[in-house]
């Protein structure tokens, strides 16, 4: 018998059927296959297009298909789905399949949602640009809300923990006030008959959706892969020079090497695998591929998380994976035409071997993975002499943060920075916060290019001048060429400048 036992929850996409927002953003009958099926290779050995096999080009308003997404999900260990919910001050997306999901009773498989709360844009990026259907917020929202929510907890299916509704939320720092809105949820929950709801705050790849959830009202955090933080440097080599001049490409096996040396959290953290991800296939540019996963590293990273973790108790035992359906993403665990059924497999022997096994030769990829000092411990002195030394020329400088920077994995540290600065701006201590900007903008461009991006936008909004804002937003888009605020914001200047 087990010591312990896991319950392994896979997020689910439910966009895979035509719905009039869609339509009024990309064309009559769009659906996510429109994508996926356009996507071609931009560099050698690159795995494109994704074009799924058993289930075919499926419709989910398709009772069948739900049905046997379900029965194959089980079949390989899997206990139930994650389904994101579009929830956009009352009105609903891409909501037929969780519809006749409620109605029906069938598939009789577990599940529970996660609140996608973003504005529903022709940006899949979470920036809200070309806004369709806005997501805002209110208090009276709150209460609609859950009393939705409520019809969906009392159904038998839905996941919980100790009788508590498990019911996730991908962006909690966009609420305007989330203890607030936590509180009206439990509240209008007990009036109801629910009881106690059990909160969860995804860490979702956004710099502030980190930090210990009981702070804003939430029972536990859910990690998200790819973890953008801890992804590794760029690659440049190996590839076209078109293709990495134009999107972020990153090796498989040295992000899992990363992933498996992250700090522990110091509060509940349920941990999260990925068996990919390349979102090339809605992205001419800026895009992040994930190149050369197979299912046995896949399988090596989910067996060593589900041996690491301890659960919280005998209900709070889940773990995820990010995704059973992204097609677009490349991140998928349904089979494709390259590798069939592979990573469903490699999933089911994780999970039996997590549990049950002896310690694996695969723990020597754990082991290789936590070599280096951990990003607590960094020799900030050292590295701040080196930023700031007149001696050296802007290229030695970067070699030589670049290499003891890469060596510390130092994202950790400058993620908690920016972070800082966010904190402090929204405190309106704005001389600090910009200090912080500064210092992450200028040090962590050699590891971290995204986060280094987002600090330029973030420092192009305390400039005084408006040549110094056009500067920072410049160097956003060299970093960060897919940042369109960045993008429309400097467009903007350049117009007013020429009128």
């Amino acid at each position: 018998m087990p010591d312990k036992n896991v319950r392994l929850l896979a997020f689910h996409f439910p966009q895979y059927h035509p719905f009039p927002e869609n339509e009024a953003l990309w064309g009559k009958g769009f659906t996510e296959w429109t994508n996926v099926t356009k996507a071609r290779p931009l560099f050698r050995g690159h795995y494109q297009p994704h074009l799924p096999t058993d289930l075919g080009f499926y419709d989910l308003r398709v009772p069948e298909t739900r049905q046997a997404q379900a029965d194959l999900a089980r079949e390989y260990g899997i206990h139930g789905f994650c389904y994101y919910h579009y929830w956009l001050h009352g009105h609903r997306l891409m909501n037929a399949p969780i519809d006749a999901i409620l109605e029906s009773g069938k598939p009789d498989f577990p599940f529970c949602f996660c609140w996608a709360n973003e504005s529903w844009t022709k940006k899949w990026d979470g920036l809200e640009e070309h806004v369709l259907v806005k997501q805002d917020y209110s208090d009276e929202d709150d209460l609609q809300h859950i009393r939705w929510l409520v019809k969906a907890f009392k159904d038998k299916r839905y996941i919980k923990i100790d009788g508590k509704p498990f019911f996730a939320i991908y962006r909690a720092l966009r609420l305007p006030n989330p203890l607030k809105t936590t509180n009206i949820w439990r509240e209008e929950a007990r009036r109801l008959g629910i009881g106690e709801l059990y909160l969860c705050r995804v860490e979702s790849n956004f710099a502030d959706e980190m930090g210990d959830p009981t702070a804003i009202g939430f029972d536990a955090a859910i990690e998200f892969q790819p973890d953008s933080k801890n992804i590794g440097p760029p690659m440049e080599g190996g590839v076209s020079t078109n293709a990495w001049k134009h999107h972020g490409i990153f090796d498989y096996s040295d992000m899992v090497r990363r992933m498996l040396r992250k700090e522990a959290p110091t509060y509940k953290r349920y941990p999260c695998v990925t068996p990919g991800w390349d979102n090339s296939a809605r992205r001419a540019s800026g895009a992040v591929i994930i190149k050369d996963s197979t299912p046995q590293v896949y399988g090596e990273w989910l067996e060593t998380v589900i041996r690491r973790f301890t659960p919280y108790s005998t209900e709070e035992n889940f773990a995820f994976v990010c995704a059973w359906n992204e097609w677009a993403e490349g991140n998928h665990l349904e089979p494709d035409r390259k590798w069939g059924r592979a990573y469903l497999e490699a999933t089911y022997t994780a999970l039996q071997r997590g549990l049950t096994g002896p310690p694996p030769q695969a723990d020597m990829l754990s082991s290789n993975a936590c070599l280096g000092s951990d990003p607590s411990q960094f020799d900030v002195e050292r590295i701040f002499a080196l930023a700031t030394s007149p001696t050296m020329t802007a290229k030695e400088r970067q070699k030589a943060l670049h290499l003891i920077l890469n060596k510390l994995d130092a994202s950790g540290f400058f993620l908690r920075l920016y972070n800082l600065g966010s904190l402090l701006s929204r405190q309106n201590n704005l001389a600090i916060a910009r200090k912080a900007f500064e210092i992450t903008a200028e040090l962590s461009s050699a590891i971290d290019p995204q986060l280094a991006g987002k600090s330029y936008y973030k420092l192009s909004s305390f400039a005084a001048k408006i040549e110094e804002k056009a500067e920072h937003l410049e160097a956003c888009l060299q970093l960060l060429p897919s940042h369109q605020a960045a993008q429309s914001e400097l467009n903007r200047i350049k117009g007013s400048v020429v009128q």
